[in-house]
C-alpha cells in the first residue's frame, strides 16, 4: 500500500501544504516564524488530512535530516527542535531548494536554481542529491550573489538590472557546475523575460513531487531510492 506524505514547503514568504499532490493550503511565514508559531497553524489545517509520513523543505543547510543553522529569513528556534514529537507522525527534512530540485529531476546532471526571498540551489545526478549554498558565494563590491539575485536584490536593482544579473549568473554556475540543464525555480522565476541556452522553467508544484520522492525506496532491497548528501 502506497503511502501518503504530508509535504511542507517553508518559505521565507509562505508556508505551503500538500498531500499526495492534490489540494494545496498555505500561510504567511515571515522573519519572526518559529518552528512552535508554525506547527499551530499547520495543525488545523491538516485536520482533516489523513497522511502516513511527513517531508518538510526547509530553507536552511539542512544535514542527515537535521536543520543545521537558524534561517535568514525566519524566526530563531529551528536548530534541534522535534518535528515529529510536535507533529507526531515520521518526519524527514531537506533543504527546500533540494526538495524541488528532487522534483524536477528528469535525468542526466542537472542544476536547481530557486529564485525566492534568497537563492536556493541543488545539484542532482542519477539518484543523489547535493544540497549547495551558492547564494554564499563572493560577488560584487564585497556582497555575497544572493544579495543581487533575491529578493532584496529584486526591490534595489530594478527589474530590468536584476535580469540581466540573473542571466550571467545562469550561464556562469550552469558552466563551473558542469550541469547538463539547469531548473529555474522559485516565485521570482517568472519575472525571466529571457533564458540562457540549457536553462529552463521549473514548476514549482514539482516541490510536492520531491517530498513525495523523499519516502521513495527500491522495491527490492527496500532502501531509500534517493541519496541526499
Amino acid at each position: 500500500m502506497r503511502r501518503k506524505i504530508l509535504v511542507i514547503d517553508i518559505g521565507g514568504s509562505n508556508v505551503k501544504l500538500m498531500v499526495s499532490r492534490r489540494e494545496k493550503r498555505k500561510f504567511k511565514s515571515g522573519p519572526k516564524l518559529t518552528p512552535r508559531e508554525m506547527i499551530a497553524q499547520i495543525r488545523p489545517l491538516v485536520s482533516d488530512w489523513k497522511f502516513d509520513a511527513i517531508s518538510m523543505g526547509f530553507p536552511s543547510p539542512v544535514r542527515e535530516g537535521r536543520i543545521m543553522s537558524e534561517p535568514k529569513h525566519l524566526g530563531k528556534g529551528w536548530v534541534g527542535f522535534d518535528f515529529k514529537k510536535a507533529l507526531g507522525k515520521p518526519v524527514r527534512i531537506i533543504n527546500d531548494a533540494s526538495m524541488q530540485a528532487l522534483g524536477s529531476y528528469r535525468g542526466r546532471r542537472m542544476l536547481f536554481l530557486g529564485l525566492g526571498t534568497g537563492l536556493g540551489s541543488a545539484l542532482v545526478w542519477r539518484n543523489y542529491v547535493l544540497p549547495l549554498e551558492l547564494g554564499d558565494l563572493p560577488y560584487r563590491n564585497g556582497s555575497v550573489i544572493e544579495d543581487y539575485l533575491g529578493k532584496p536584490g529584486l526591490a534595489r536593482l530594478g527589474e530590468k538590472t536584476w535580469q540581466r544579473d540573473v542571466y550571467y549568473a545562469l550561464v556562469q554556475l550552469k558552466k563551473s557546475l558542469i550541469a547538463d540543464y539547469v531548473v529555474l525555480g522559485g516565485g521570482n522565476a517568472k519575472k525571466m523575460d529571457e533564458l540562457p541556452e540549457g536553462v529552463e522553467r521549473g514548476n514549482n508544484r514539482n516541490a510536492f513531487l520531491g517530498g513525495t520522492r523523499l519516502w521513495e525506496i527500491e522495491p527490492r532491497t527496500r532502501r531509500p531510492k534517493w541519496h541526499v548528501l
